[in-house]
């Protein structure tokens, strides 16, 4: 059995934990005894069925006994937390904020809206962050102490090799289809003509609100910012450094109510009005205009692509030094290669490839170059790219010649939790824990009764 902390993100667990909690009291499932204690932390067995509920329903398999699993990753978690207090493991109150409001922007992201949310759980977005705030504090503290265990634990190339060389053969991992691509993206320029239409009608806007309409309700039916539209605007409380530096500069300056002038971002252009502020963190509407490109101007993009691709198929320049003088993508200065952001390395699995970009490179033969295509930056512009296929590596067992990096994040992994046994072991030695009977022939990973 495998202990939850070493293979799952703490957000997703810690985040369905609170949540499921809530919704198992809306259901008025009432279960409520003490089954395990860490030190001076209590965990209650309501604890356990609401996230074996939540997580059954995200179709999450913890296998025959899913409630020792939990309770396994729970008794780990509390063990951090109470070693953390003792070493005086702290995060800042801003921390907790961020978090706060990371997590609830997630889970409204995958209900739908806020009000759904709120709907769901018969309670208001400020009364959520409250409940939050401790059970997230905790979760924080005990990450950040889990950090410090591993934080020098490192592996080298003669470790990476002994673990694979030592893997049964039934246990080696399959490597799904993969994906190697560079790109070269031209981002055509706005003509000054269409900003200054898009400022102007901003500027109107602005001056709407004023004279008395309200902001939230020009948001919903002008805004061009798609998540933040259907909320009339608003984006939810932010700390310095989480916006567009132009966009915060403005956003920390206004009073609650004010409109600010027009404000130009990557994004494009915005009024913003000022909803709240708490602390180091702002609440705020804002509607957002994007300027076109003219058709005129794309096509001249495009035409100056299809002169690139002309000059890497006939053998006058490499793919690379293409990217390197002509792209305006940053991934230009290293020849083009495009970087998975899940990974950090240039290997795609078809699941990670976003769908635009996919349709494009599953017809291409390996080395060939696509047309170009239309595409949109990271800060939402309308460019052109055309991209190649690196690689293409079908599906197979994993072996250290095509698979290393792979093999390295495994071997590293095992390694962590190699470390963090040991670091709990020694723990266990002069901290109190008792399991409730009914859970003592849980097949845990920690034998924590001694």
């Amino acid at each position: 059995m495998k202990s939850l902390s070493v293979f799952f993100s703490p957000l997703v667990f810690s985040l369905l934990s609170i949540l499921a909690t809530q919704g198992v009291s809306q259901q008025k499932v009432i279960v409520d005894r003490v089954i395990g204690v860490v030190g001076n932390s209590a965990i209650l067995e309501s604890d356990i069925i609401a996230q074996k509920l939540q997580l059954q329903a995200q179709g999450v398999d913890l296998g025959p006994r899913p409630e020792c699993v939990l309770l396994d990753d729970m008794m780990f978690q509390k063990l951090l937390y109470n070693q953390a207090q003792i070493d005086t493991v702290e995060v800042s109150e801003s921390h907790v904020e961020q978090e706060i409001e990371r997590r609830l922007r997630f889970f409204i992201q995958q209900i739908g809206s806020r009000e759904r949310l709120e709907e769901y759980y018969g309670k208001t977005l400020d009364e959520l962050r409250e409940e939050f705030r401790e059970p997230i504090r905790e979760q924080e503290i005990s990450r950040r102490m889990e950090s410090q265990i591993t934080q020098n634990v490192a592996i080298t190339p003669s470790e990476v090799k002994a673990y694979f060389n030592n893997l049964p053969p039934d246990s080696i991992p399959m490597v799904e289809s993969e994906l190697s691509m560079s790109k070269i993206l031209i981002e055509p320029s706005i003509q000054q003509e269409e900003i200054n239409a898009i400022k102007a009608r901003l500027e109107g806007f602005r001056q709407r609100v004023l004279e008395g309409e309200s902001f939230r309700t020009l948001a919903i039916l002008y805004s061009e910012d798609p998540g933040s539209a259907r909320r009339g605007g608003e984006l939810g409380f932010y700390a310095r450094g989480q916006l567009h530096p132009e966009f915060e500069a403005v956003a920390f300056g206004l009073q609650p109510g004010e409109v600010s002038e027009v404000v130009e971002t990557r994004s494009g252009y915005h009024i913003i009005q000022l909803i709240a502020r708490r602390g180091e963190q702002v609440n705020v509407r804002h509607l957002l205009l994007q300027p076109r490109v003219s058709p005129e101007v794309a096509q001249q993009a495009q035409n100056r692509l299809d002169s690139i691709r002309t000059l890497i198929r006939e053998g006058d320049m490499s793919f690379e030094e293409a990217a390197r003088r002509f792209s305006d993508h940053p991934g230009g200065r290293t020849g083009g290669r495009i970087i998975n952001p899940y990974t950090g390395t240039t290997r795609f699995r078809t699941d990670e490839i976003e769908p635009g970009l996919f349709f494009v490179v599953d017809r291409l033969e390996v080395g060939e170059i696509s047309r170009p295509v239309p595409t949109t930056t990271e800060g939402g512009r309308e460019a052109f790219k055309i991209v190649r296929l690196d690689s293409r590596i079908d599906p197979h067992p994993a072996n250290l010649e095509q698979d290393y990096d792979f093999i390295q994040k495994l071997a590293l992994d095992e390694k962590r939790k190699r470390a963090i046994l040991q670091w709990v072991n020694r723990r266990l030695g002069s901290t109190y824990v008792l399991i409730h009977e009914d859970y003592r022939d849980c097949d845990f990973d920690v034998q924590w009764i001694r």
